[in-house]
């Protein structure tokens, strides 16, 4: 797939992610969302956007689709399965040791949390746990990993975010996989994200449509957060600590900025960002060589490269590169973590909804 050209994903798609593990970074996964309205005709539907009671009640179903690259310089996949399911709101894979599987994560519009395992000399994907967080009528919005910096033999814990303000903590248990052991009131409305602290895994970053970020300690009470961010002109919508710099933030929100924060002065920005569109998802590079780059997924405005000095506090930018052959709503976007010296761009996957086009680029 050249980069001028596109794969239909049949279903609007909405999120993109590469496989971290080594032996099986070629793969990556993407998710589609679609509602089945009661007269029994399709639409697609903005997973996005607060539900009406009648939306509540409706179908929604979707599927994950994995794919292979077969020619990194060429920009070549093919599809090498389909899972249908509820609806995907998002997907994030496990970051373990070599000697383990890739294990994969899918949030469900169904209020479940699907935990895969790759295998790779079948190309198929084996159900390890089906875990409900809520009650069906609840959407999971978002998960995220504890164990992105320091990976390991074991699953890490799941921090998801749930449609009803909630917040729901899964942790690794030795003779049940993951277990819910925690569930909490967080937000006012949907919370589109949530996000550990690579750094301090007791920590955990959420925000959401009542135009807050705000930061929990899980080894606290939960009735309170560490701190609640309430500056922000619209939802907050993307939040990722960098696996590099242990105290910098990057948050996106619907009002067209990603905000860079040192978590130790979380109410004040270092620099804001105009990425001329809702910043719906943030990447921080995987490579370390590249670790000043911010990779964002910009709605209304396409996907784009930042590239930020991190060396100076007050962190001045410029927009690297900008992709827009997308032609509706910008969300699912990833680096792959296939490392090849010899290339100084990595290989990057997106993926936008109402027109359901996937497309591979670099940058």
């Amino acid at each position: 797939m050249a980069a001028s050209q596109s794969y239909d994903t049949v279903l609007p798609a909405d999120s993109v992610e590469f496989c971290p593990h080594e032996g099986s970074r070629d793969i990556f996964v993407c998710g589609t969302y679609m509602l089945e309205q009661q007269q029994d005709v399709d639409v697609a539907t903005n997973p996005n956007e607060p539900l009406s009671e009648s939306e509540r009640s409706q179908n929604r179903w979707g599927r994950c689709l994995v794919f292979k690259v077969t020619d990194t310089k060429a920009k070549l996949c093919t599809l090498v399965q389909e899972m249908t399911s509820p609806a995907v709101l998002d997907q994030k894979w496990c970051h373990r040791s070599r000697t383990s599987t890739a294990v994969l994560g899918i949030a469900d519009s169904e209020g479940n949390i699907s935990v895969q395992e790759w295998q790779p000399q079948n190309h198929r994907f084996r159900r390890l746990q089906n875990i409900p967080c809520l009650s069906g009528d609840v959407l999971c919005l978002s998960l995220d990993w504890s164990n992105r910096r320091y990976p390991s033999d074991h699953l890490g814990s799941l921090i998801v975010s749930l449609s009803d303000g909630s917040l729901c903590l899964l942790n690794p248990s030795s003779s049940d996989g993951l277990v819910v052991s925690n569930v909490w009131r967080a937000h006012d409305y949907e919370p589109w994200i949530a996000a550990w602290n690579y750094w301090e895994s007791s920590v955990v970053y959420s925000g959401g449509d009542d135009l807050s970020l705000k930061a929990w300690d899980i080894r606290q009470p939960l009735h309170r957060p560490v701190f609640a961010n309430r500056s922000f002109d619209a939802g907050v919508t993307s939040i990722q600590n960098h696996p590099y710099i242990e105290h910098l933030l990057a948050v996106g929100s619907y009002d067209n900025a990603v905000r860079l924060f040192d978590t130790r002065n979380p109410l004040s920005p270092l620099t804001t960002i105009d990425v001329g569109g809702g910043a719906w998802r943030v990447k921080w590079h995987p490579s370390p060589e590249r670790k000043n780059d911010l990779l964002v997924a910009c709605m209304h405005d396409g996907f784009k490269i930042v590239n930020i000095d991190c060396k100076e506090y007050t962190m001045p930018y410029d927009i690297g590169k900008c992709f827009r052959q997308h032609e509706s709503l910008a969300y699912g976007v990833d680096w792959s973590f296939h490392e090849d010296v010899r290339e100084k761009e990595t290989l990057i996957a997106s993926c936008s909804f109402y027109d359901h086009k996937l497309c591979l680029w670099s940058g």
